[in-house]
């Protein structure tokens, strides 16, 4: 009787609908029953997930097995619902509302219909909040399917053949990340992963990409695995429910007429959606695109030639195309638009700023992230200790460790050789990276030992023994290492590997690891190395075990290059393809596969390594091939530095060093040649090195020490925007003895390399110029900087804005240059000297004969700061340029800025923009204004406050003085203005 009751309600307030309000309905048949009526359209529309629906009320007892299949044969989407609707209702007030408490239980699969649970104010009775509610929606599912996946294959570092495994939160380290905007200046770093994905540093909200750069080994694949192991344990930040992860190399593999949809690359190649027969799963991703992360590891993989095959965009996800058409459109977001994009690609590879969101380079280790990772590694505190002193006591080393591959290489080794030998230390010489890549093939090949005897007892390292006993299976290697590298393939089959003569034995030594499951048309025989770079090493270890080829041989990857075209139809840049060969004068411009390849070969017939490669190469064949590489290199030396570009500067002439030049210091540096680096330093003539964004990292500056030091004359030196670091510094140490110029600004330093600076450069004493801007500086480095500045009596431009100075520091300084007779520019814009450091500079401005330029924009300086320092002002004749941008000076310090200028001392350009300064203050600098005959520039914003009719009077009265340039900008240009010149200035 009740249910027919029901049925009767349901049909009279169908009929009534159109007129009757909800509330007029609620009162008559309880709150849920008539509101599934009166919005009956927005549920057919919009409701998704039936299947979801139907177990739950089947489940719970509203729903027969014969209600779900008369559901089931209905064949349209809209017609089910209609049809769910009307049996839910049948069932009465109480199957009403357990519909509605799905939808709210169930947010992810009905998440258009979550704004009409608010605007209802839906909330359940106690009936209902007790039923079991059971998630099996298509697109829940899937993605609880595809974190478990992405867990498991996350979770674990591989490393050496499978026979470790590590956790990976056991071995992660956070390394230094770097964001930077569309020109590559720094904007700052990352504390941690969520922010990858955040709105910091967003330079293009139009962009889809977020761009990892990095060098090789710098950790850009562990990155991407971390920032997805992340994900599948909810962990990240992110509201994302799908997260597609693919390696950029796979889509060297699809053949050019293979099509594919979108749909297939997506679920294929990453796990596929079960129980999805009405496609819910891709729809979803389709309607939603901002729930979805893509990473794109390796771009600089793809071996296209994007020009000539001229691909077009593909703009309908329902389309198959090429691979890479899929590819390119997800990438410039033609397909999915508003997913989160992350790609990583090796420093160098081009990409146009209008697709990038935003951009993040991977500076490797800091010293804090050094010892968390040896703290990581080494259990023991026993061998903590000595492997941090065996660092600390290599400069050069510490350099390389900086880098997580080569750390990792150098700690792992270190561990297996220790548990074979009776003693291993890590190399106190002047180690090099083909040293670093030996060390790591000695571990491979000594598993070749029988491990029964191992456990017996430890022996004595005999490093060449070892590579003897292992000649075979590391000729082997090498020779498919080389293949590939000449067919520019990351991936070996099968048949290739047995066609170089290994076996499985072999396989298990570590070179080689498993291709993953997702590169596509590979089967499990599929292998690559474990890293690029190694098969580089092993590539260069063939050229020089070879013994039939002729000698020449050995250069043939110096005159190959990658394939370089402007970007056409789409907006990338590929940087790997066909080879072409180049002129003498540019061996070096090659791409970095075929860069290490050479580094190494430089390295591998070094005088350094004759003792180990005269145990496996004839001495005949290998002093021709060493000759052979020196008469080149020799050759290439002399004509590339005469070509080398030089330019006019305001401090005279410069030559401006590409990062090809960085590459030729490093095969100089791994030859260990003498002669040559004497030849190198003797062809910079200009005297003034350019080296800036050059991305010079921490383990080059041995390889530039190598070379400048063998400079006879003195030496001016612009490092500024590299990647230097603390360990770069000790190791230039040698060379600060001949700069007169020292430009290391934005290279993340510390107090410890401003220790090393003051202790060199007040030893030799010639240093002019000193350009500290933006590192890490507190007032203990600012202390040594001070003891710079009174030390050197040639010092006259010093630079050290965007620092960690505080007005203890600031005394520090202040107190130098009041006593220095040469300084005549110095910038300390964007530190904290506050009140109290601009007291100290009113003293030393007091009577100083020499300081002309001085910026103390930014320092938080006060109204009784800025009185101090105009008043100090009004005794100094010299001074010409002040800054004091971006402080907080109101209009009671005007008044004494305003006598400053009565003053007529000297001063030619006074600029306090973004101050607070309102009309009043503005009024009485103009009025001194009338009195002044030497100021040109006096800049001030639009920003005064007061009403119109007093800004208007009182610039009227600004522009009376005709003998003074007044620059009045709106507010978007006066930033733009301010910016540009503090960038040039500070």
């Amino acid at each position: 009787m009740e249910s027919f009751h029901n049925v009767i309600v349901f049909w009279l307030c169908r009929g009534d609908c159109c007129t009757a309000t909800v509330a007029q309905m609620e009162e008559a048949s309880g709150p849920c029953l008539p509101l599934l009526t009166y919005h009956r359209e927005l549920l057919v529309s919009t409701l998704t997930s039936i299947q979801c629906l139907l177990d739950n009320l089947l489940l719970n007892g509203f729903f027969c097995q014969e209600d779900v299949e008369i559901v089931q044969r209905i064949p349209t989407k809209p017609d089910k619902v209609r049809k769910v609707l009307e049996l839910v209702q049948c069932k009465g007030e109480e199957a009403c509302e357990f519909f509605i408490y799905i939808i709210s239980k169930v947010c992810d699969a009905y998440r258009d219909l979550q704004p009409w649970l608010e605007e209802i104010n839906f909330h359940p009775r106690g009936s209902v909040i007790g039923m079991e509610v059971v998630n099996s929606d298509p697109i829940s599912r899937y993605s609880q399917k595809l974190r478990y996946e992405i867990s498991r294959d996350t979770s674990f570092i591989m490393s050496y053949g499978q026979q470790e495994e590590t956790q990976l939160e056991d071995l992660y380290t956070d390394t230094v990340m770097e964001l930077l905007n569309d020109t590559n200046e720094n904007l700052g770093f990352l504390d941690n992963l969520d922010q990858l994905l955040g709105d910091d540093a967003v330079f293009n909200p139009q962009g889809e990409i977020i761009y990892v750069m990095g060098d090789a080994g710098v950790g850009k694949s562990i990155l991407l695995q971390k920032l997805a192991n992340l994900w599948s344990k909810k962990e990240l930040k992110t509201d994302a429910l799908f997260f597609f992860k693919f390696r950029c190399r796979m889509f060297n593999i699809f053949k050019d007429a293979e099509q594919i949809s979108l749909r297939n690359l997506l679920f294929k190649y990453n796990c596929y959606p079960d129980h999805d027969p009405d496609n819910e799963v891709f729809d979803y991703i389709l309607r939603f695109p901002e729930k979805v992360v893509f990473t794109f590891d390796g771009y600089d993989e793809i071996q296209e030639d994007v020009d000539i095959m001229k691909i077009p965009e593909v703009v309908s996800p329902e389309d198959k195309a090429n691979a890479l058409q899929l590819l390119m459109s997800l990438l410039s977001g033609k397909l999915l638009k508003g997913s989160k994009k992350v790609m990583t690609a090796r420093t160098g590879i081009e990409i146009q700023s209008r697709v990038l969101r935003k951009k993040v380079a991977l500076r490797g280790f800091s010293p804090d992230h050094l010892k968390a990772y040896i703290d990581l590694h080494f259990r023991e505190q026993e061998h903590r200790e000595l492997v941090s002193v065996q660092l600390d006591a290599s400069p050069h080393l510490c350099g390389l460790c900086s880098t997580p591959l080569f750390c990792w290489i150098v700690f792992k080794s270190f561990r297996h050789l220790q548990t074979m030998h009776d003693d291993f230390h890590l190399p106190d010489t002047c180690i090099t990276l083909t040293n670093i890549f030996l060390l790591l093939c000695e571990v491979f090949l000594s598993r070749l030992a029988s491990p029964a005897a191992s456990s017996l007892r430890k022996g004595t390292r005999c490093t060449s023994e070892t590579f003897r006993a292992g000649l075979r299976p590391l000729t082997a290697f090498s020779k498919l290492a080389l293949q590939g590298l000449e067919r520019r393939s990351l991936i070996c089959s099968q048949e290739e590997i047995s066609e170089c003569g290994l076996t499985e034995e072999d396989l298990a030594l570590g070179f080689l690891k498993p291709v993953s499951d997702y590169d596509p048309g590979r089967g499990p025989g599929s292998f690559e190395f474990i890293h690029t770079t190694l098969q580089s090493f092993l590539a260069a270890f063939a050229l020089v075990l070879e013994e039939q080829a002729p000698t020449g041989t050995i250069l043939k990857f110096f005159s190959e290059c990658s394939w370089r075209q402007e970007p056409s139809c789409l907006p990338f840049t590929f940087c790997i393809g066909r080879p072409v060969n180049l002129s003498l004068s540019k061996p070096f411009s090659t791409n970095e596969h075929f860069l290490f390849t050479n580094l190494f070969l430089c390295g591998l017939l070094a005088k350094s390594q004759l003792g180990l490669m005269g145990h496996l190469v004839r001495s005949n064949l290998l002093r021709k091939k060493r000759a052979k590489l020196k008469s080149y290199l020799s050759t290439v030396v002399r004509s590339h530095m005469k070509g080398l570009p030089t330019y006019k500067g305001d401090d005279g002439t410069k030559v401006h060093v590409l990062p090809n030049f960085l590459w030729m210091v490093r095969c100089i540096f791994e030859t260990g040649s003498k002669q040559i680096a004497q030849m190198t330093a003797k062809g910079i003539t200009p005297y003034f090195i350019k080296l800036s964004y050059c991305n010079v990292y921490s383990g080059d500056c041995t390889a530039l020490n190598f070379v400048l030091q063998h400079h006879r004359t003195l030496l001016r030196l612009d490092m500024d925007n590299n990647n230097i670091s603390d360990y770069g510094v000790k190791q230039l140490r040698p060379s600060f003895s001949k700069m007169t110029v020292v430009r290391l600004s934005v290279n993340s330093l510390s107090d410890s390399s401003i220790e090393i600076l003051a202790e060199e450069l007040c030893k030799h004493k010639i240093v002019q110029i000193l350009g500290l801007y933006n590192n890490n500086i507190t007032d203990v480095g600012a202390k040594l900087v001070a003891h710079i500045i009174e030390e050197c009596p040639k010092l006259a431009v010093l630079k050290l804005g965007k620092n960690k100075i505080t007005g203890v520091g600031g005394r520090y300084l202040a107190l130098a240059i009041q006593k220095s007779t040469s300084i005549f520019d110095v910038g300390m814009w964007g530190n904290s000297i506050g009140d109290e450091g601009a007291e100290a500079f009113a003293k030393a401005l007091r009577n100083h004969p020499t300081l002309t330029n001085l910026s103390l924009a930014a320092n938080g300086i006060t109204s009784r700061g800025g009185r101090i320092l105009a008043e100090g002002l009004r005794e100094n004749s010299v001074l010409r340029i002040f800054w004091l941008v971006e402080n907080k000076l109101g209009d009671d310090a005007a008044q004494t800025f305003a006598e400053l200028v009565r003053a007529n001392t000297g001063l030619s350009h006074l600029w306090l923009i973004n101050n607070m300064l309102t009309v009043v203050g503005i009024r009485r600098l103009a009025e001194a204004l009338a009195v002044n005959t030497k100021l040109k520039e006096i800049w001030n914003s639009d920003e005064w406050q007061g009403t119109f009719q007093q800004r208007s009077h009182c610039r009227e009265q600004i522009e009376t003085v005709s003998k003074v340039s007044i620059i009045n900008t709106n507010a978007n240009l006066q930033v733009f203005c301010a910016d540009a010149q503090l960038r040039r200035r500070a």
